[in-house]
């Protein structure tokens, strides 16, 4: 008997099926699964991202509240000459949220079916990642920088902090790259969602905003 594919409603977004079905022109993928890659109205990843946005906004706010008034009661605060490293971490940072940004509009034609090659985009994002991770390589060698220094997590207030907003971006980042991988799997699988994907590059755009504003607020303050 044979099969009618109806026209989804209106917002359905999807990536073309690759293994056959249609050549990438049919609206639903070869398992039939349209609810797999269909946006709602309130994605759950839409509305977790921004929560997550707020929520490390505000620890942010607090740690730099911390640090100017700690910076401001104590005597023993002591300059802090920054590792040159940061600026060239600060350079593989900007350059992933671009590589990330062309992994987006690769992908988007990819779903259109106006490139029918997966290991463009999936290429772009796996810049993205190596980027990412040597953006993390690079702050653990600014801590090596500090420590033969002999500037340590306990030496002085500045070296504290230095190691508190460093230390805790680079967390994030680590949960970015997660993000990243997670957005690869759905890829590979043509099962990734649009809000998947715009949920992951927030997060990543928000990553190399905070890290300018906390390398400005550290070569300011320390």
């Amino acid at each position: 008997m044979a099969t009618t594919l109806h026209e989804p409603p209106a917002g359905v977004e999807r990536l073309a099926d690759f293994s056959g079905n249609g050549g990438g022109r049919n609206l639903a993928p070869a398992g039939g699964n349209l609810r797999a890659v269909e946006d709602r109205p309130l994605d759950p990843a839409q509305t977790g991202i921004w929560v997550a946005l707020a929520a490390i906004t505000m620890g942010f706010a607090s740690l730099t509240s911390a640090m100017v008034v700690r910076q401001g009661t104590g005597l023993d605060w002591r300059h802090l000459t920054l590792p040159p490293i940061l600026y060239l971490n600060t350079v593989l940072l900007l350059a992933s949220s671009l590589t990330l940004e062309i992994a987006r509009r690769r992908i988007a034609g990819y779903a259109r079916g106006l490139d029918r090659r997966l290991a463009i985009p999936m290429g772009w994002l796996l810049a993205t990642l190596a980027l990412g991770l040597l953006f993390v390589a690079g702050q653990y060698a600014a801590w090596l920088r500090l420590k033969a220094a002999g500037l340590y997590l306990a030496t002085n207030p500045n070296s504290s902090f230095f190691y508190l907003f460093t230390g805790v971006h680079a967390v994030h980042v680590l949960g970015g790259l997660a993000g990243l991988v997670y957005v690869l799997s759905k890829l590979h699988r043509s099962i990734l969602r649009r809000s998947t994907l715009a949920a992951a590059a927030q997060y990543w755009h928000f990553m190399g905003l905070l890290w300018l504003y906390l390398l400005s607020l550290l070569w300011l303050k320390l």
